[in-house]
């Protein structure tokens, strides 16, 4: 009987292959994968809000998204506390932010809003282009067994970031808040410590693979 699989069947030849895949769905389907998949699920819902250029639509996009973005907070949270941080949760986290971020930011430089201009094409390339090269090389340092740390400065373009989508998303102007002007700012701060960051990552990983390969 294989060790931790409870009621499964020990004369079964079948028994440690079932008990195998009721382990890996145990895994798939904890609290923090189900808040990251989630926030993967609704990158659909966001867009189509966003071929509406009212601001009824831009309002409910924008609270979509900060109710997603709220959750990659509690996802790594509930991994942290229920000890169930899995390698699949490693890479599905960062990968549901990334998408997330740049489904909604490709959006906002391809369509046209009253009253102002779209985002600029070029910042969200400098955005995606910073968030693909870094998953790049946390892909590399994972299959090498690099372990890197997590940077305080890329926590804090997540959150600018956030601010920024989530004023973008409003646009219209509220209370005498120019929710475009501010999630342009805020944007555009979230750049400038994207690419500072993603420089630091790169240079992390690079002196890590030098002193892993140094002898001694």
């Amino acid at each position: 009987m294989v060790a931790g699989c409870g009621p499964c069947n020990k004369f079964s030849a079948r028994a440690p292959d079932n008990c195998s895949k009721s382990f890996d769905l145990a895994v798939i389907w904890t609290l923090p994968n189900l808040l990251s998949l989630f926030r993967i699920v609704i990158i659909p819902v966001l867009v189509y809000l966003l071929t509406f250029s009212d601001p009824v639509s831009a309002l409910l996009a924008a609270v979509l998204f900060l109710l997603a973005s709220v959750t990659d907070y509690f996802d790594g949270y509930f991994a942290r506390r229920n000890r169930s941080v899995s390698n699949l949760g490693k890479i599905l986290d960062p990968l549901a932010d990334k998408l997330l971020v740049a489904s909604v930011l490709i959006m906002l430089a391809a369509i046209d809003r009253p009253g102002e201009p779209s985002v600029p094409a070029w910042l969200v390339v400098l955005i995606i282009a910073r968030e693909s090269a870094v998953t790049v090389i946390r892909g590399i340092a994972l299959t090498e067994g690099i372990v890197m740390q997590a940077e305080t400065l890329g926590k804090h373009k997540l959150i600018l970031q956030v601010f920024g989508v989530f004023g973008l998303l409003v646009h219209f102007t509220y209370g005498g808040i120019d929710f475009y002007a501010a999630g342009i700012y805020f944007l555009g701060l979230s750049a400038v410590i994207a690419v500072w960051s993603g420089v630091n990552y790169h240079m992390q990983f690079f002196r890590l693979w030098q002193l892993r390969g140094s002898p001694g």
